[in-house]
């Protein structure tokens, strides 16, 4: 364990030291995986398909906000779906715009929340998302993530029916909206997995703000079979066809990854908890306080000694 605190240290001073250089490689990194996944799932638009556009993209956001990937996600996005069909992307962009003037004009920090969840569905890790967002955002923070969770079923949508979207050229306009918007919203899969993550960020965030020990470690076990149970159980309700065995291998990479995040961010002491109480003139003040857990690097110096082999 001490070793594990050492290197914990060494990692914050390091980066520390080298965030400004690290930062924007990190953010390049992200926004170039985000834009591939776009062209993989998608690839509708020849002209973004190739690696210039892709790439000049992700050194562009490696020196902006984060809002600006999930911007310039959003356009790439469109871009591919305009291709195949317009209707579907007006749609998209109709839904970006009312997520953004709804939860942007008083919460902007959380919206790669939007371009993350459809990145970790796609990597089969999604159910680790609910369990850090009520760790370390909001409830809020639910609105991002849920219109995150309708982005990845739009895509598979598109992708799944391409030919369909790309041939009906002859049906009329209304019909079209009404076929997608239909399609897209009686979506059972994509449902449930919004009523377990909200349901999940709700129960992690109520319970990791209790005066309670190991607060944080029981909030990600109880969001855990919260997720779980909610998706099991939809599953045997609702007409899903959901991998009960890549359910449960994701939920349990989903908790180790959850625990990893929380030794970095909330590794505390309860042995060494302390109850103070202060007053001022109206009100008296009882205070739970529990010391962070921090090791001090080993500061290790090797001296060495010539010696002289005498004949």
């Amino acid at each position: 364990m001490i070793g594990l605190l050492v290197f914990k240290e060494r990692l914050k001073a390091f980066y520390g030291s080298y965030s400004f250089y690290l930062n924007p490689v990190f953010k390049f990194i992200s926004s170039l995986t985000v834009f591939l996944l776009l062209n993989g799932q998608l690839g509708f638009m020849e002209k973004l398909k190739g690696a210039a556009i892709p790439l000049a993209l992700s050194f562009l956001c490696a020196f902006l906000p984060l809002s600006a990937m999930s911007f310039l996600s959003a356009m790439f996005m469109l871009a591919h779906l305009a291709a195949l069909s317009a209707e579907l992307a007006i749609i998209a962009g109709i839904l970006i715009l009312i997520v953004v003037i709804l939860y942007g004009s008083f919460q902007p920090g959380d919206s790669f929340l939007m371009v993350l969840t459809p990145v970790l569905f796609f990597l089969r890790i999604p159910y680790v998302l609910p369990l850090a967002v009520g760790l370390s955002c909001g409830l809020f923070s639910v609105l991002p993530m849920c219109f995150g969770i309708f982005i990845y079923y739009l895509l598979i949508y598109a992708k799944q029916n391409a030919g369909v979207l790309a041939g009906t050229a002859a049906v009329d306009i209304t019909q079209k909206y009404m076929q997608v918007l239909k399609s897209l919203f009686s979506n059972e899969t994509m449902l449930l997995m919004a009523m377990a993550f909200v349901l999940t960020v709700v129960v992690v965030f109520l319970i990791r703000n209790r005066s309670i020990d190991h607060a944080w470690t029981i909030a990600i076990a109880a969001g855990m079979v919260v997720e779980l149970a909610v998706i099991f159980i939809g599953d045997s309700r609702l007409d899903v066809n959901l991998s009960i065995g890549e359910v449960a291998a994701g939920g349990l990479i989903s908790v180790l990854l959850a625990f990893v995040f929380q030794f970095f961010v909330f590794a505390v002491d309860y042995s060494r908890t302390e109850f103070l109480q202060y007053e001022d003139d109206d009100y008296y003040y009882y205070v739970k306080a529990v010391p962070k857990i921090a090791v001090s690097a080993p500061d290790v110096k090797v001296q060495r000694i010539n010696q002289r082999n005498e004949p």
